[in-house]
């Protein structure tokens, strides 16, 4: 076990001043690193880049390719990457450079995300700690020999990878269903299909939402029900995680609970995510509805299929719509009326062709489904790896990258 300190040089970087742009910004060709890139694990280019002068003038200085990036402030603490790269950062990044004669970078990058935990729960501050250089150089890591480091970090990376191939067959999953909404109906606003247009109240009687109350205190409190928070559909998908407890003693209205079938409206939230959609398959039995999140109602006889108009509120025209709609003095947080939404005007196509549709994207959601069950199995593959590595049982993790 042995400290960073002892085997990696560490420091930070800076800010050339915006009042010279044109001096320290302007036609430069260095890259200069933000802690808010740190999104990838090995970072080849950045949004800004400086100019030599600022390299010789302000307090930026030149990290070789091969450092370890940590992200020291802020909403983004705790962020790794590994600079693929000659490159500069600023102060809220600490570079991290290990004497390459003893260390393997892949290994040492894994060994610190492993301890992102305990280097965030050391710093100081509130919703947003912030960690020192001198946090991270008192990290102790284990360090086997270099063999060792190498074999470790090819198992870890090998199960990385197979994650990252599930998160983006995720992600593309998520823009089929967006293409085939295209292909079956074209776009929302413009109409190249010559759908009739509808106001939502043609086929949307009410929007019923639910009841907001204090919770009991601690998210992890056991009761029999719980209230579904805003961020349950901020990602356009419904997340029954997203709830907090109800006193046991409030006995909710049975026209409050969530249901599967349900889509659910956000009413209120930042101007980006007010409007937001998500569709509810499946879920907890006691699971309520809040003020702020509303069930559509249907018209009867039935006009839409609700997986349709789910697609339909996610199309940049309907959000435009919404965001405009909204009012709110804060920028934080806007609202919109039922009489608003009522008001806006969609697409209708025939109802045998949303049901079309709707049977697409339940192929899609079915392929969905399996590899988030696939990707949660390897994530906890991954975490069990992590653990036996650096919890020094080097011998179970064998050549050939099997646990």
């Amino acid at each position: 076990m042995v400290r960073i300190a002892e085997f990696c040089s560490t420091g930070t970087g800076g800010t050339p001043s915006r009042g010279k742009m044109d001096r320290y910004f302007e036609g430069g060709t260095i890259p200069w690193v933000k802690s808010g890139e740190l999104r990838e694990n090995i970072i080849n280019d950045t949004e800004e880049k400086v100019t030599e002068l600022a390299l010789r003038e302000t307090n930026v200085k030149l990290v070789p390719a091969g450092a370890i990036l940590l992200a020291m402030y802020g909403a983004t603490v705790g962020r790794l990457a590994i600079l693929g790269v000659q490159a500069t950062t600023n102060q809220a990044v600490c570079h991290i450079i290990p004497d390459p004669k003893n260390t393997d970078i892949r290994y040492l990058f894994q060994a610190l995300a492993n301890q992102v935990p305990t280097i965030i729960a050391r710093g100081v501050g509130g919703a947003q700690p912030n960690i020192s250089q001198g946090i991270v150089k008192d990290l102790v890591v284990p360090l086997p020999p270099l063999p060792d480091q190498k074999r470790i970090a090819a198992v870890l990376d090998k199960a990385e990878e197979l994650r990252a191939k599930r998160r983006t067959a995720l992600a593309e999953l998520d823009t089929l269903s967006q293409a085939i909404f295209l292909e079956m109906f074209g776009d929302a606003g413009e109409n190249p299909k010559n759908w009739p247009f509808q106001p939502v109240s043609a086929y949307v009687s009410e929007f019923q939402g639910g009841k907001s109350m204090e919770s009991e205190s601690g998210e992890d409190v056991i009761t029999r029900n719980r209230v579904l928070k805003i961020s349950a559909v901020t990602g356009m998908k419904f997340r029954p995680t997203e709830a907090k407890p109800v006193p046991d003693c409030y006995e909710p209205p049975i026209d409050h609970f969530a249901r599967p079938g349900d889509l659910l409206f956000s009413r209120a939230n930042t101007s980006e995510l007010v409007g937001a959609v998500a569709y509810v398959d499946q879920t907890p039995t006691n699971l309520l509805l809040p003020d702020k999140l509303w069930r559509f109602i249907w018209r009867k006889p039935l006009q839409v299929e609700p997986l349709f108009v789910w697609s339909l509120f996610q199309t940049p025209f309907i959000r435009r719509e919404i965001s405009r709609r909204a009012t709110g003095t804060s920028g934080s947080m806007k609202n919109i009326s039922q009489e608003k939404v009522f008001g806006i005007r969609t697409i209708l196509p025939p109802l045998p062709l949303q049901h079309e549709f709707a049977r697409r994207v339940a192929v899609v959601e079915k392929l969905k489904t399996t590899h988030r069950a696939a990707l949660s199995e390897l994530d906890l593959l991954f975490a069990s790896l992590q653990h036996r590595a650096f919890r020094g049982e080097l011998s179970s993790v064998q050549n050939d990258g099997a646990p």
